[in-house]
């Protein structure tokens, strides 16, 4: 679906499809565990979130230079032009790269080169957000983000991310804080498979303005009264919920009650390349299981312009919300 729309919810590591991913391991000298591209297809089938972290990691092998981190940036944003994308808010994962022996500025500068010029390339706005993997420390955490100091430039917010049940979003205050008095907008995964409460730890204690996935609010008719109030908006990630269990089929996806609740919500990719489809494949997906009319469509691409970080440029904003109210569906 070509309906305007911004993306909130990307990991940049999750658009490495399996033809790149061959292409860089051959480039790089790495060997993976699969003989073609369509065995490693085929392997992307989990049964929860763990399952797809331990496929998910191995693969970012291939990924060691520069030239990677901008030929899969660039490649993502071709994909999201084709589907609608005006603006990405795109995540990365930097200690997934150290813990290899990548430096954090050889990911932050190769994804920069291609975000900077994506606007020109592709059509698209972007910004970058650092993700914190939650399973690690939060010591691991601090370390990360001032290994990051000398490329702030580049960032816009900080996110956290990876396994959420048994990582509770207090235990990153302390770096929340840090990126608070840094200048940085914050965001964090919460209430895919963890809690309601993970939620309002999240915005509570580390001060998110955004919640990404956010699914699980709805066990708690307080806190949906919470996020509606405070127009709270949530990045969901309908086909990414499908694949890793979080729901049993499409159909099942509470986004049409979600937004009859009035939750600003937004549709995302999440992991693409892993979850069988990009930002205008997520909206198709949900228009055609959950029946969605045009006008709720719109609303929906009408709230990841409004939840996207342009405050520093409204009139960027109102340009892609009046491409948005102009749009004609078939």
């Amino acid at each position: 679906m070509h309906l305007p729309k911004a993306e909130l919810h990307l990991h940049i590591e999750g658009t490495l499809e399996p033809e790149l991913a061959f292409a860089l391991a051959e480039r790089n000298g790495v060997t993976l565990p699969y003989a073609t591209t369509d065995e490693l297809r085929r392997a992307y089938q989990f049964d929860d979130l763990q399952s797809f972290l331990d496929l998910y990691y191995a693969l970012m092998a291939v990924l060691r230079t520069e030239e990677d981190f901008t030929e899969l940036a660039d490649a993502y944003l071709a994909r999201a032009a084709a589907q609608g994308v005006r603006h990405a808010e795109i995540f990365f994962d930097p200690q997934a790269h150290t813990a290899r022996g990548v430096p954090i500025g050889t990911v932050i500068e190769g994804l920069g080169r291609a975000l900077e010029r994506s606007e020109e390339t592709h059509g698209i706005s972007t910004q970058l957000i650092l993700c914190f993997l939650r399973d690690l420390s939060a010591e691991a955490a601090l370390g990360t983000l001032d290994a990051a100091r000398p490329y702030l430039h580049r960032i816009s917010a900080v996110g956290l991310d990876s396994a959420e049940v048994g990582h509770p979003p207090a235990k990153f205050r302390e770096v929340y804080e840090e990126a608070t008095a840094l200048g940085l907008r914050k965001v964090a995964h919460a209430g895919e498979e963890g809690p309601p409460e993970y939620i309002r730890e999240a915005l509570d204690v580390l001060g998110v303005e955004r919640v990404d996935h956010g699914l699980r609010c709805m066990e708690d008719p307080e806190l949906v009264a919470r996020l509606v109030a405070d127009r709270v908006p949530l990045t969901l990630c309908p086909l990414s919920n499908v694949r890793l269990r979080t729901v049993d089929t499409l159909k099942d996806h509470p986004l049409p009650e979600m937004m009859a609740a009035g939750l600003l919500c937004t549709v995302n990719s999440d992991d693409p390349a892993y979850f069988g489809g990009y930002a205008g494949d997520n909206f198709d997906a949900v228009r055609d299981a959950l029946a969605l009319d045009p006008e709720q469509l719109r609303t929906l691409a009408r709230n990841s312009f409004e939840a996207a970080f342009l405050d520093h440029d409204e009139e960027r904003r109102a340009r892609y919300l009046s491409e948005v109210e102009a749009y004609a569906f078939d």
